[in-house]
């Protein structure tokens, strides 16, 4: 019987180089040979040694699939608010330099360098670039005031160093303050401090007077406890109003005002847990809830 030989195919090369020579003797026997023609053992296991392609030529699952949308989002994101940013700080640079009414948003993307139209993206009108504002400088504000908030326990001095920090953040922008103060001034007007759209930095601004009474040792009748940080915000605007218009240098006299305001304060919350005086803090609670009410 005559048995045929074949030569093997040579393997394909790999990634490290061209693949090894098949070992000599290596034959494929007809069919009409036995099994036992080429034994396994006749290619013996170091011929394609597993060395010859490195696991790294072979790419994970993790690197094949593509990018999270969560990832893939992120520097859209920061770019975006970036872009956000700019036209923000250019609004409130024309603001100062023009004026709030002869500030117009094809202006404001001019300065920019965006298109009317991006601006548009990101703020819908100049109301909606105040309230940006208002937002950004009570982030600034609780930034501000967050060393006295935790490092004092005393009631007087959280609400001074919590009113002082206000100022500080609104200094940069007393030059254009009174100007703008005219429109927020209108009881219709959206950037009023009282209107609807002015709740989320209302609620921010509260906030922190809130945490000026939770924080300290004062000692309060609970009812007065609870309406305390919304009244200390009314009072904070009205040290607002007074700084608008405050000329003195550094706005030295809104200084003043706050030293010689938080004692009495102070005084009156104290005063406030002795028994006799608790029927007058009932009517004076009763009367803010009922102008509260809108009816």
């Amino acid at each position: 019987m005559t048995t045929v030989t074949t030569a093997a195919a040579d393997p394909p090369p790999t990634p490290d180089g061209p693949a090894p020579s098949s070992p000599a003797g290596l034959t494929a026997a007809s069919s009409t040979a036995p099994s036992s023609a080429v034994p396994s053992s006749a290619v013996p296991s170091s011929a394609v040694p597993s060395s010859a392609v490195p696991s790294s030529a072979v790419p994970s699952s993790a690197a094949l699939s593509s990018a999270s949308p969560a990832e893939s989002e992120r520097p859209r994101r920061a770019r975006g608010e970036q872009t956000r940013q700019l036209i923000l700080e250019t609004a409130l640079r024309l603001f100062r330099e023009r004026g709030y009414a002869e500030t117009t948003m094809r202006a404001i993307a001019k300065e920019a360098g965006v298109a009317v139209g991006n601006a548009y993206y990101y703020f819908d009108s100049k109301e909606h670039l105040i309230q940006g504002f208002y937002d950004r400088n009570q982030s600034a504000h609780r930034a501000a005031a967050e060393p006295v908030l935790t490092q004092e326990k005393e009631f007087a001095a959280r609400l001074r160093g919590v009113m002082h920090a206000g100022v500080d953040v609104n200094a940069p922008y007393h030059s254009f303050a009174a100007t703008f103060f005219k429109t927020a001034a209108e009881p219709s007007s959206p950037l009023s401090p009282f209107s609807r759209e002015s709740s989320p930095a209302r609620d921010a601004s509260i906030a922190i007077f809130r945490d000026v009474v939770e924080g300290s040792s004062a000692k309060l009748d609970p009812e007065l406890r609870k309406e305390l940080p919304e009244l200390l915000w009314l009072g904070w605007m009205g040290v607002t109003l007074f700084w608008v218009y405050d000329n003195s240098p550094e706005q030295r006299r809104t200084r003043r005002l706050i030293d010689g305001a938080v004692p009495l304060i102070d005084r009156l919350v104290a005063l406030s847990r002795l028994r006799v005086l608790r029927p007058a803090l009932r009517q004076i609670l009763a009367l803010i809830e009922s102008v509260r009410r809108d009816d």
